[in-house]
């Protein structure tokens, strides 16, 4: 299990909304991408975001991590508007990191590299302390022997599991995940889902973009579904998955069951 950098205990209540998300709007051209979406995200919840591919699940991501600038609304972090005004966003991403699908790590770089990265040249720490923060990580998801490898030697779930341990020696306040396990094989799922687990139960703040709906489940204190770019649904995990009050959700919810036992048939 990790160690949470940042976060509340296990067990505490949520506080007030860290990021606050009121009427986020994007477009791509005449395409509308997101729609007054809104939603908050208390310190140490863990909110799902599940929704049929090409919905706009990404892209409220990037929208809230300054990879795509908004078109309408407010993303207030701790009350600063991050669509207004002149943001650096190099500071904002130290406190909301993300976890993409395909990895990103550089390949010219070992592991422990690709983890030194940001702690070193985005926030000058100091290097023995870095590394002990990325060698103590590294040892508590059972990478630490392949601290000197490169990613080109790392299976797909260990990459990923690489990835997730960037994104924590930042020490962010929000931790991110896109589709993490989209790209892996189906028995590499199960060692990335371990770990984001593992940082759910120690309070981590997260917001997760996901088809996995045991994940979901599981893991969320809230679930969101996004459809055609607007949220038709918000409500605990328990509600949601067995008491939908949208007929849309009622729909999804069906075919991904009926998807996972063709793949169960199969």
């Amino acid at each position: 299990m990790v160690t949470v950098p940042t976060g509340l205990l296990a067990g505490e209540s949520p506080a007030a909304p860290i990021l606050a998300v009121t009427g986020l709007g994007k477009n791509f051209g005449e395409r509308v991408v997101l729609q007054d979406v809104s939603f908050q995200i208390a310190k140490g919840e863990v909110v799902v975001v599940i929704g049929p591919s090409g919905c706009g699940k990404s892209t409220l991501l990037r929208c809230l991590n300054g990879l795509e600038k908004a078109d309408a609304g407010q993303v207030r972090l701790d009350g600063q508007d991050l669509c207004q005004g002149q943001i650096k966003w190099s500071l904002v991403r130290q406190r909301i990191g993300m976890v993409f699908q395909s990895y990103d790590l550089f390949p010219h770089l070992t592991v422990k590299e690709n983890l030194l990265l940001g702690p070193l040249r985005a926030q000058r720490r100091r290097r023995v302390e870095a590394l002990a923060q990325a060698e103590e990580l590294l040892d508590r998801v059972g990478l630490l022997d392949r601290a000197e490898s490169y990613p080109r030697q790392l299976s797909g779930g260990q990459k990923q599991r690489v990835a997730i341990i960037r994104a924590l020696c930042m020490n962010p306040e929000i931790i991110l995940f896109d589709e993490v396990t989209a790209a892996l094989d189906p028995e590499m799922v199960a060692e990335v889902l371990e770990v984001m687990l593992g940082l759910a139960q120690q309070g981590m703040t997260m917001l997760i973009v996901t088809h996995e709906m045991d994940f979901a489940r599981g893991v969320a204190d809230r679930v969101i579904f996004l459809d055609a770019g607007v949220v038709v649904e918000e409500s605990p995990p328990d509600i949601f998955f067995t008491a939908a009050k949208s007929e849309r959700v009622r729909r999804f919810l069906d075919r991904r069951r009926y998807e996972r036992r063709l793949k169960t048939v199969g």
